[in-house]
């Protein structure tokens, strides 16, 4: 439990705060509309079912107001950047937005089934007090006429038994609640079905068009209660139910029981969602500004095995390790931003990015790139970013392990070259006395995107008499015969067949036991940060092996976990 509670603790407080909230306010508006006077009447003729319906509502505008605000990248970045001089703890809450949206995303849909459900029942429950299928009383109720907008409460207006109103689906089609309820969840339908892993990974395109029909979500859901067709007792001074609701046939003629008259609540949504909605927009806008910033190409490299390089420059970016960016191609589609991690180094004078073929749009721009003329720019490119990640607190750590999974090394691909330039420099802010770096890949051609990097830093490091600083782990997953007769022939030379590296390459998947039982002991009092750029299967395994591993005794050995997310 003291494991866990070194990396996921705060997390689980957080999740625990906002399941306290949402519990709060479902059983607060319940007994608003359960017990409350002047909702008797409107629970005469609804039931159970009134309650039942509002509370969700209660719950779905304060998730509503969050939806919106782990997807606002720059507030975020701002966040983080004002708690830099705050523990790591509260900054790697910032790196679990997405996954608190999808929270926020499961919760809204099932309070819109809640509510939705509840009020097709007061729908069929007001039509058939308005038929006088139930007592005096509803029959009454039903009965009132409309004056001024005041008096009735049944919102079903006709008894004619031939009038399409008399039909539930009708009403729903034709008022404000029904019409905009219809939309609202018809778009939220479609969103979360669109954002299902398979095609997300698959589809990409349909998830990002799908997604924005948040825009026609929110606008339904501000008009929404306008209608207002749930409706309270404005008169409960005058008119006692308590004793005038057996003498229904005394109202109006007895000054002790007046008519009863109704009101319908203020459209009380927009209060919650419209901060949200203007920070949202003036990230849209931000993005615009920086659409419209020329970008110029540095640099088009096409690596082994369809990755694309492209270095590029934009006037006043500026970045630090780790951070990612979003790229827009016009000449593919003006709506789509893809994020990419940059593979730079903040010393150096340009940013990149690695590009690997994983779709129609990035199919797209690596088509479009191998077009081009040698030393010619390639189309327009829109840059918004750079965006904080996990990856920005590596040298706050005294050691560091790097695990990245085939195209997922490009975050660290920019930490060595930063480290490479900080010892170049003999900066004296760098902390950190060990990285242990580990690439896991399917194929050998895949190494050849960083070989001369980790080259280069092997050989710099030995020339400075700081060999152990950094420990390389390349881990082959797939190979076959060819490959394996090959590296039996080579197996005596100095550096590896694959990767020309001393430190030669491992055939098959990690022992992560053995690899942090192996960090534990080498570091045996040190906070040791653990960052991967890969798939959920294998952060799984890591963040349970985190946990394993660090002891709550500060005197001993501590394992963060952190993972990138987009």
């Amino acid at each position: 439990m003291g494991n866990k509670i070194i990396n996921i603790g705060f997390s689980a407080f957080i999740i625990f705060v906002w399941m306290a909230i949402n519990i709060f306010l479902f059983v607060w508006y319940y007994f608003y509309y359960d017990l409350r006077p002047e909702f008797f009447y409107t629970r005469h003729l609804l039931g159970a079912a009134l309650a039942w319906a509002r509370a969700p509502a209660a719950v779905l505008n304060f998730n509503c107001m969050l939806i919106l605000l782990p997807v606002c990248r720059n507030l975020l970045s701002l966040i983080r950047g004002s708690l830099m001089c705050c523990s790591r703890t509260m900054r790697k809450q910032m790196d679990k937005n997405l996954t608190f949206h999808k929270l926020v995303a499961y919760m809204i849909a099932l309070m819109t089934a809640v509510h939705m459900i509840a009020h097709l029942l007061n729908l069929e429950w007001y039509n058939n007090s308005r038929q006088g299928m139930y007592d005096d009383l509803s029959n009454a109720l039903s009965d009132m006429e409309d004056t001024d907008n005041t008096t009735y409460l049944n919102p079903i207006r006709t008894t004619s038994s031939i009038h399409p109103q008399q039909i539930p689906t009708y009403f729903a089609f034709t008022s404000i609640a029904g019409i905009t309820g219809v939309i609202i969840t018809l778009a939220l339908i479609l969103i979360i079905t669109s954002s299902m892993e398979f095609i997300r990974r698959s589809y990409f395109e349909v998830f990002w068009y799908t997604h924005h029909l948040f825009v026609i979500f929110f606008a339904g859901l501000v008009i929404h209660g306008i209608g207002g067709i749930v409706r309270r007792q404005s008169n409960v001074d005058d008119h006692n139910f308590t004793f005038c609701r057996n003498l229904t046939e005394d109202w109006g003629k007895i000054p002790e029981c007046p008519h009863p008259r109704f009101v319908g609540g203020p459209a009380a949504t927009w209060w919650w969602v419209i901060g949200p909605m203007i920070i949202y927009t003036c990230e849209r806008l931000l993005r615009l500004i920086r659409y419209a910033q020329k970008v110029q190409y540095r640099k088009i490299v096409m690596r082994p095995s369809k990755v694309l390089e492209l270095q590029l420059v934009k006037k006043g970016f500026k970045m630090e390790v780790g951070q990612y960016v979003f790229l827009n191609c016009p000449a593919i589609s003006q709506l789509e931003w893809h994020p990419f991690t940059m593979t730079s180094a903040p010393e150096e004078d340009f940013f990149s990015v690695h590009i690997r073929s994983a779709g129609d749009w990035t199919d797209k721009l690596i088509e479009i790139m191998q077009k081009l003329p040698e030393g010619a720019q390639g189309p327009k490119m829109g840059v918004d970013g750079p965006f904080g990640t996990a990856s920005e607190d590596v040298f706050d750590y005294e050691v560091s392990m790097l695990v990245g999974a085939g195209i997922g090394v490009t975050p660290f691909a920019s930490i060595l070259k930063s480290i490479w330039y900080k010892f170049k420099d003999n900066n004296p802010k760098l902390h950190t006395r060990k990285i242990y770096f580990y690439w896991l890949c399917r194929e050998t051609h895949a190494f050849e995107w960083f070989a001369d990097l980790l080259q280069g830093q092997e050989k710099e490091m030995e020339e400075r008499g700081l060999g152990d600083l950094l420990t390389f782990k390349l881990f082959l997953t797939g190979w076959d015969e060819s490959h394996t007769n090959h590296v039996m022939v080579h197996f005596d030379e100095d550096t590896d067949v694959v990767t020309g590296l001393k430190q030669k390459t491992h055939y098959g998947r990690p022992n992560w036991d053995k690899e942090f039982e192996q960090v534990r002991k080498e570091n045996p009092t040190a906070t040791v940060g653990t960052f991967l750029c890969g798939p959920a299967a294998l952060a799984t395994v890591l963040e349970k092996k985190c946990a394993k591993y660090s002891d709550v005794d500060p005197r001993k050995t501590k394992f963060y976990f952190n993972k990138e997310n987009f």
